[in-house]
């Protein structure tokens, strides 16, 4: 079992950075894909970015590939989204996910969440 704990949201003016961190506890996390997903006010929560078991395989949605970028250390037990050019539309509740499936793209995949931290971008 894994525990995720986001951290580094905030507010922030459109066009600047932020970078996103989901801690995990727990063994092995070095065996547990893992993805961020996010949720805005009154829609569904959306697959943003995915990366494997050793980070050699990034996956990114439509809407912000070119301008996210998702890493690891397993070393740290941490995954890493750093988001760059933000807009408007990137305002919601962004989630880590995991699991030890050999892929994670959707909701249903997902075995272990966060608690998800807030991203505000201002226009």
């Amino acid at each position: 079992q894994v525990q995720l704990v986001e951290s580094g949201g905030g507010l922030v003016q459109a066009g600047g950075s932020l970078r996103l961190s989901c801690a995990a506890s727990g063994r092995a996390f070095s065996s547990y894909v893992t993805a961020w997903f996010r949720q805005a006010p009154g829609k569904e929560r959306e697959f943003v970015a995915a990366i494997s078991t050793s980070g050699g395989i990034t996956y990114y949605a439509d809407s912000v590939k070119g301008r996210f970028t998702i890493s690891r250390d397993n070393a740290k037990n941490t995954v890493y989204l750093q988001m760059n050019s933000l807009k408007p539309e990137d305002t919601a509740v962004y989630y880590c996910a995991a699991t030890r499936k050999t892929w994670l793209q959707t909701r249903e995949m997902a075995d272990y969440w966060g608690q998800g931290t807030q991203v505000t971008v201002s226009s």
